[in-house]
Formats: C-alpha cells, sequence, structure tokens
C-alpha cells in the first residue's frame, strides 16, 4: 500500500496501517472513536507531513503498562524493527532494522502504542526540519520534504490552510513536534544534539524534554555526534513527557555511554534535597526555596524583543510564588556555537564513513566510464549519491577538524572551550555536578537556569532565516546545555506579537531532570490561559471535513 505523506505529492512506500489510535484526537473529539483509520491520519499528515510510515498494527504486550494509554510517534533515526529507519537520508533508504532500540524495547515493555516513525532532517543534521528550502525547490535535508509546522496563528482562522503561511517546525525534531501538536500521538521521541528537540517544541508550542546526558540509553540510535546525542521526548504537556521519561530512563549496559547506577542515585539524592522543599501542591505551589538564575548571556541583541517580553511575564509570576531571581553570568556562551559546530561535525565525519555501499548504505553504482580500480572512486560516488549536501557539508567541515594541521587548532580548542562551559554551569549551581569524583555544593549558586528557548518564533519556509546562516544560529540558545550535557525542557511560554507561539528553557545541574520537570509544571500550570493557543484541530477539520464524518 502506499500513502502520499509528503503534501507535495510525493508518494512513500510504508509499512502503512490498517488504522492508527490517537488518545489526543478522541479527547478533543468526544463523539469519535479513539481509533483513527488510515485516511483520517492520512489526512492529518498531508497538512504537516509529520510522519514518513504508519505502524501496521498495535504491537503492544502489555496493555496495563504505564504507558497503556499513550500514543508515541519514533524519530526516524531510532531503529525499529517492524518500521524502516531511513534518517531520512538517501544512503538508508531502504533500510529496517533487525532490531528494536533500548528506548523502543521501553515503550513497547510499557503498554506504549507506537503509531509510526517521524520525519526529520537527514542524520539528525538540522535546525529546520528538513525546511531549508522553499516548497517549489528540491530540498537538502531530508529525503522525506519539509516539515511544515501545524500552529496557526489567530488572526488566520478565517484563512483557508491552503492559503496560510507556511512555517518551519523547527528540526532537527519537527516531525516529532508537528505530530504532538497537530494530535497525531500523545508523545513522540526525538533526538537531541544541539537543540534539536527544544527549538521544534519553542515553534509548535509543545514541551520538549532533552535529559541528562546518558540518562535514557542511545543504543540503537543512528550516530550523529557520540559524545552530544540525546534520545529526549516531547509531548503536549509535562505530566505526559515525564510519564514517558520514567518509563525510559533506566541504565542500559549495551550503552557504553549510559550513566552509571552509582551516579544516577547520587545526583537523585543531591536533587532530592532540594525537591523535598518543594511545596507538592502545584495548585497553589510555594517556591520560596527556589534559586533560579538568569543568564545575561542568553539575551542577546538578536533576540527578539516580544519573546524578552514573554519570559519577563514567567519570571514575574514565578517571583509571585516566591522564587528568588538572581542575575548570573556564564562568560563561555559566545563561544559555544562554535565549539559546538567544530565537535559535532567532527564526530559526525568519523560516525559516517562506514556509510560507502559496501558496509553499510545504499549503494549507487558509478557511472558508465567511471574509473573503477580505485575503491575511493566507487565509494565516493556512493556516497556523492547518498548523502544529502548538508550531510556533506559537515563531513567536510569535520574531516578538516581533525586533519593533523587543524587538530590542535580546531578541535583540541573546540574541547578546551567545552570544558570551560561545563566549568561555568558547575559554578552557578548550588548543587554539585555528581559525574564528578570529587563534587563541591556551591551555596550561593542557583538551583536551575532560565532562558528563552529560540531568539525566535518559526520562520516562514520561504524565508531568508530558512537559508545561509539562518538555521545555524538559531542554536545559540541551546547549544551550551548540549555541550554540558544537562538537562533542559521548554515550556510554552504564550505567544509573540506576530501571534506564533514562544518557549522557555528550564536547565539545571546533570541528574536533576525530577527538579526541572517539576518547576517546568509550575511554569505550564500558571501560564496565562489561551482558548486559541492549542487549537491545532482546526487545521484538520477545515481541510478535510473530518467532521462530516
Amino acid at each position: 500500500m502506499h500513502l502520499s505523506v509528503s503534501g507535495l505529492g510525493r508518494v512513500y512506500p510504508s509499512r502503512s496501517c490498517a488504522g492508527c489510535r490517537a488518545r489526543s484526537f478522541a479527547t478533543s473529539h468526544p463523539r469519535r472513536s479513539a481509533t483513527i483509520h488510515a485516511e483520517r491520519a492520512q489526512s492529518l499528515n498531508e497538512s504537516t507531513n509529520a510522519l514518513v510510515s504508519f505502524s501496521a498494527k498495535n504491537h503492544n504486550h502489555n496493555p496495563h503498562g504505564p504507558l497503556s494509554n499513550l500514543t508515541v510517534a519514533v524519530k526516524d533515526n531510532i531503529c525499529t524493527m517492524h518500521l524502516p529507519t531511513t534518517c531520512s537520508s538517501g544512503m538508508l533508504r531502504h533500510f529496517t532494522s533487525p532490531f528494536d532500540a533500548t528506548a523502543v524495547e521501553l515503550l513497547k515493555a510499557g503498554g506504549a502504542n507506537i503509531i509510526g516513525k517521524v520525519n526529520c532532517d537527514e542524520f539528525g543534521m538540522g535546525r529546520l526540519s528538513a525546511n531549508t528550502r522553499p516548497f517549489r525547490s528540491l530540498n537538502v535535508n531530508g529525503i522525506h520534504g519539509p516539515v511544515v509546522n501545524p500552529y496557526h496563528s489567530p488572526n488566520e482562522r478565517s484563512i483557508p490552510w491552503a492559503e496560510r503561511e507556511r512555517r518551519s517546525a523547527g528540526g532537527s525534531s519537527g516531525g516529532s513536534a508537528a505530530a504532538v501538536a497537530v494530535g497525531m500521538c500523545d508523545a513522540a521521541l526525538g533526538t537531541d544534539t544541539g537543540g534539536s528537540i527544544r527549538l521544534p517544541a519553542s515553534y509548535c508550542g509543545v514541551t520538549g524534554l532533552k535529559p541528562s546526558y546518558g540518562l535514557i540509553s542511545r543504543w540503537g540510535v543512528v550516530s550523529f555526534a557520540d559524545s552530544l546525542d540525546c534520545v529526549g521526548v516531547l509531548g503536549k504537556s509535562v505530566d505526559t513527557v515525564k510519564t514517558v521519561f520514567d518509563s525510559i530512563s533506566s541504565y542500559d549496559p549495551k550503552d557504553p555511554t549510559a550513566a552509571i547506577p552509582h551516579t544516577r542515585e547520587r545526583a537523585k539524592a543531591s536533587a532530592e534535597s532540594l525537591l523535598s522543599t518543594l511545596d507538592s501542591d502545584l495548585s497553589d505551589p510555594d517556591l520560596s526555596s527556589l534559586r533560579i538564575g538568569i543568564p545575561q548571556e542568553y539575551f542577546p541583541s538578536e533576540l527578539n524583543t516580544t519573546i524578552v517580553t514573554a519570559v519577563r511575564k514567567v519570571l514575574e509570576r514565578l517571583s509571585s510564588l516566591g522564587a528568588q531571581l538572581i542575575p548570573v553570568s556564564l562568560p563561555s556562551t559566545p563561544y559555544a556555537l562554535s565549539a559546538y559546530y567544530v565537535i559535532a561535525s567532527a564526530e559526525a565525519s568519523s560516525n559516517l564513513a562506514r556509510y560507502d555501499g559496501v558496509q553499510y548504505g545504499t549503494r549507487s553504482p558509478p557511472l558508465p566510464g567511471a574509473d573503477k580500480s580505485k575503491p575511493g572512486n566507487v565509494y565516493a560516488h556512493t556516497r556523492s549519491a547518498g548523502f544529502g549536501a548538508e550531510v556533506q557539508k559537515r563531513i567536510l567541515l569535520g574531516t578538516y577538524a581533525l586533519t593533523a594541521d587543524a587538530f590542535h587548532n580546531y578541535f583540541l580548542q573546540a574541547q578546551r572551550v567545552r570544558r570551560r562551559i561545563k566549568t561555568d554551569f558547575d559554578s552557578a549551581f548550588r548543587l554539585p555536578n555528581a559525574q564528578l569524583s570529587n563534587p563541591l555544593p556551591n551555596p550561593d549558586g542557583v538551583d536551575l537556569l532560565l532562558h528563552p528557548s529560540a531568539i525566535r518564533t518559526a520562520p516562514r519556509l520561504d524565508s531568508d532565516a530558512a537559508s545561509g546562516l539562518g538555521p545555524y544560529l538559531q542554536d545559540v540558545m541551546t547549544v551550551p546545555a548540549s555541550l554540558a550535557g544537562l538537562p533542559a525542557v521548554s515550556i510554552p511560554a504564550g505567544l509573540a506579537a506576530d501571534g506564533w507561539p514562544i518557549g522557555v528553557s528550564v536547565v539545571g545541574q546533570w541528574g536533576s531532570d525530577e527538579l526541572v520537570m517539576r518547576v517546568g509544571k509550575v511554569i505550564e500550570r500558571t501560564s496565562d490561559e489561551d482558548e486559541d493557543y492549542f487549537d491545532f484541530w482546526l487545521i484538520a477539520d477545515v481541510v478535510h471535513g473530518l467532521d462530516a464524518a
């Protein structure tokens, strides 16, 4: 069976479905069954291009598990044995994994209904989720086409969907964010290397968690940058995100980068001392024991002024609940973006070297008359045909950074910057870093940091911000926490002047994921309610007439 999932006329052969259940859709439409038939799911997907393949059936072996009431989508760079794992790359166009990633195994063990795989930038390399070219042009960040942000601003309600402006869903986990936002699923797994969960969450108006590095197993995740990649969760609410996180954040001996149980327990005990002082009644919380740092370097001149206004409102609400707001400085932050792209590209060039069409990846036969006597010529043709322009660019950059002439000036220098960034965070936080052998608490430090998730709202697909250096600059707010391996959650915080969603990020010390989500829940509860804010359903209803059923 073939389903058109791109919304642009592309037809993608999927392991498609007789139907897929979506609790969010049923909640918004109580008169409908909890099962969405393939035709309705396809109708929703044609507006966003979020899903690239659908599950043929529910492989739920635990109907009474903690996730049994949740539908979950999985990013296309996380291995699944019943669905293709293409990484949105021509190199893996026909690949289906013989095993499930550990995170997927744990989802199934918890009873989750996995509805399908979601679109992403090629190998997770991008900020706009395959959206770096307008609709009329060839896309360079993924073979499945761009993901369209399902949100629409209140002043567009009377405009037909086909005539509304198309904006980015963010990347590289834009498909995960869009699938949650439009109601195809309750939660979605994504990966975050330098902001790939938090940016889409901010752009689409959903909650996105990048956990502490090493808490969720990376086994079965196709690597981009091993020292940065994190599996995370996007959902409609903090509660949903936490439910999924609690089910998949266990130690995995198959993952060599996984945090060992002793380190996990030490971090949990350290954070528990602070959690116990917070009022557990979130309907009227007491935050008098909480010290929230406001990093001065996270308010650059490029930051949209209406985003500053929204962040200020969040801070005012937290202050009214007793939280102490303290300005802090993280002086190495301006160097974070440069260090990130050197480190990430270097690791990517090493990880992607295996895709040569012989060991791994789809082989492209050399052109007639090509010199086949040198293996390098055969490899080069396959890699040029299989990798998109963005991936090729980062491989070239990373390979150069690892050459003998550039290694000390680029790669080692970037690692020194990374160490300074970690030191900055450790000096700012009151909680000690449980990863250190002899961590020292800082009684004058803060418990959390709060800052905008992005410097602007979602850019138009055909705007200058979606080309050139624009997508790379979007990472400036998210990269530091990734380099330090810290937990960070993006929470919706209202609308900007253009009517599009804004997110604020809460960042904590390594291992304080529970504290980060607890405060994120307070922000979620105290944010001004806007009836239009989460009304994504009008998109599907107006375009496809689903209410006529």
